[in-house]
C-alpha cells in the first residue's frame, strides 16, 4: 500500500489568529436587525453552526489564557449565531448541543471568577442562604452528636482524600463530602445498598473500576474508592459544569438531574435554588447540607462548636501474600489485636486474603516477621457453602430470613456459628447460605 507523505503539524497559533474568520461571520450575524444575516441555505446553516462551535472552542482557549473578556465575547457571538439558524429536525440536535456547551462554559467561567481569590482548589462558591441555614441549625441541634462524631472519624481518612483531590485538580473541599454521605464510617451501608465512605452502589463502583467479588469489595478501600469518586466527579463536571449540580447528580444520579433540568429549561440557569427545589427531597437537601458542613468547619466558634480531637490515620506497611490466610491466624502470629488487620484491610470480605496475589497492609515493622512465619500458617479454605451477607433490619428474625432466602434456620446458624436462642440485632451483618448447603 502506498504511503502518502504529509507535512508535520503546523505550529499552534494563538487563539486570536485562529478566530479571525469566525469573528468576521459572527460580527456580521450579530449586527442590528436592519442588516441581519440569515442562514438561508443548508450550506449557510452548517457554516453558522461550524463557526459557533469554533467560537466556543476558542472561548475555552481564551479562558485558559486568563482573557475572560475575550472568552465571554466569543461565547456571546457563538450564541448569536445559533439564534440565526432556523429550527428544523436536521438542525435541532446541533443547536441544543451548542446551547448546552455554551451555557456550561459560561457557568464554569463565572464560578472560577468568583473563587479566584480563595485559591485554585477552592472552587465551590460558598453560599449561606435559608436552605443552608436550616441545615446548619440541624447540625447545631438534633444532629450535633452525629456531626462531632463524624468530624472525629474524618481524621483517619480526610487528609489523604484532600491530597488526592488536589492532585487531580479538584476542589479539596469535596473531602468533606463523606461526612454527609457516610459519617466517615468505613462500612456505612445505605437502604439503596450504597457502601463505604463515598457510598457507591455496586454498578457505579464497577463503572469506575472498583472490584467486587467473593473475596474483596473495593468500595471499602479508602484509597481506591477515593480514586473512583474523583473519576466520577470529573465525569459529572464534564456533563454539568458547576459543582452544585455535580453534587446533586452524585447523590441521585445524572439521569434524574438531567430530567429536572430538561423540564425546567432556561430557568435552571436563572435560579439555581429553584432548580434544587424540584429535585427529590433528599437530594434537595444534599448541597445545602454540604455547604452547612463547610460553613461550620471554616468557623466552628461562630456556629457554637468546639471541634473534638481528630482520630489519627492508621500507619502501615505492605506485604504481598500469595495464598488464602485468615487474618486471625496472622494476627495471633504477630501478637496484635484481632481487629487490627481488619481495620487496615477493610475491603477483605472474608477476613482472609484471597487466592491470588494480594498486597496486605500490616502495622509498621510487622511485615518482615509475617513473611518469615507465613509458611507455618495454615492455608485457609473457604467453606463450601456459598452465602450472601445480609444486614439485619428492624423486625427481622432467623425464621423470616430463612423463608426469604429459601434456606433453613439451622443452616444460617451453622455458617454464622450461632448458638440456639441467638437474638439478632439491628444493623448486624450475618451470612445467609444460598446453595450447596449440607
Amino acid at each position: 500500500m502506498a504511503v502518502q507523505e504529509q507535512d508535520g503539524p503546523a505550529s499552534p497559533q494563538p487563539a486570536e489568529a485562529r478566530i479571525d474568520y469566525a469573528h468576521t461571520e459572527a460580527v456580521a450575524a450579530t449586527q442590528d436587525e436592519k442588516t441581519t444575516v440569515k442562514a438561508d441555505t443548508a450550506d449557510d446553516v452548517q457554516s453558522f453552526l461550524d463557526t459557533a462551535l469554533e467560537l466556543t472552542e476558542t472561548a475555552q482557549e481564551y479562558w485558559e489564557e486568563d482573557d475572560m473578556d475575550q472568552a465571554i465575547e466569543s461565547l456571546d457571538q457563538a450564541y448569536a449565531l445559533i439564534l440565526k439558524v432556523p429550527n428544523n429536525q436536521k438542525n435541532t440536535q446541533q443547536k441544543e448541543d451548542l446551547r448546552f456547551m455554551i451555557s456550561k462554559r459560561i457557568m464554569e467561567m463565572y464560578a472560577s471568577q468568583q473563587t479566584t481569590v480563595k485559591g485554585s482548589y477552592n472552587a465551590i462558591p460558598m453560599v449561606v442562604n435559608d436552605h443552608v441555614k436550616r441545615e446548619i441549625l440541624s447540625f447545631q441541634t438534633v444532629e450535633r452528636d452525629f456531626f462531632l462524631e463524624s468530624y472525629k472519624r474524618s481524621g483517619r481518612y480526610r487528609n489523604e482524600m484532600a491530597q488526592a483531590l488536589r492532585a487531580a485538580g479538584l476542589p479539596e473541599e469535596l473531602s468533606w463530602l463523606p461526612l454527609i454521605e457516610s459519617g466517615f464510617k468505613i462500612r456505612a451501608l445505605s437502604r439503596s445498598r450504597a457502601f463505604g465512605l463515598w457510598q457507591f452502589i455496586p454498578s457505579t463502583g464497577y463503572k469506575f473500576g472498583l472490584k467486587r467479588n467473593a473475596w474483596i469489595d473495593e468500595r471499602l478501600d479508602p484509597d481506591k474508592s477515593t480514586a473512583a469518586a474523583i473519576a466520577y466527579f470529573k465525569e459529572l463536571h464534564n456533563m454539568f459544569g458547576d459543582w452544585a449540580t455535580v453534587l446533586a447528580a452524585y447523590n441521585c444520579g445524572e439521569g434524574s438531574v438531567g430530567r429536572v433540568i430538561r423540564s425546567q429549561k432556561v430557568n435552571y440557569l436563572d435560579n439555581f435554588w429553584d432548580f434544587y427545589e424540584r429535585l427529590p427531597r433528599e437530594t434537595a437537601r444534599y448541597f445545602p447540607r454540604f455547604l452547612a458542613v463547610l460553613a461550620i468547619i471554616n468557623d466552628p466558634a461562630h456556629y457554637g462548636f468546639t471541634l473534638t480531637e481528630l482520630d489519627q490515620p492508621l500507619p502501615y506497611e505492605t506485604v504481598t501474600i500469595e495464598r488464602p490466610v485468615r487474618l486471625s491466624d496472622m494476627s495471633a502470629k504477630l501478637g496484635i489485636e484481632p481487629g487490627e488487620l481488619s481495620a487496615l484491610n477493610p475491603e477483605l470480605r472474608r477476613d482472609a486474603t484471597p487466592g491470588t496475589s494480594y498486597s496486605l497492609r500490616v502495622p509498621p515493622g510487622k511485615g518482615e516477621a509475617l513473611l518469615a512465619s507465613l509458611d507455618k500458617l495454615p492455608k485457609w479454605s473457604p467453606p463450601q457453602v456459598e452465602y450472601v451477607v445480609h444486614r439485619v433490619r428492624r423486625g427481622e428474625t432467623l425464621s423470616l430470613l430463612a423463608l426469604r432466602y429459601r434456606t433453613s434456620i439451622n443452616k444460617i446458624m451453622e455458617v454464622n456459628n450461632f448458638r440456639r436462642g441467638k437474638l439478632l440485632s439491628i444493623g448486624q451483618r450475618i451470612k445467609i447460605p444460598v446453595k450447596n448447603s449440607v
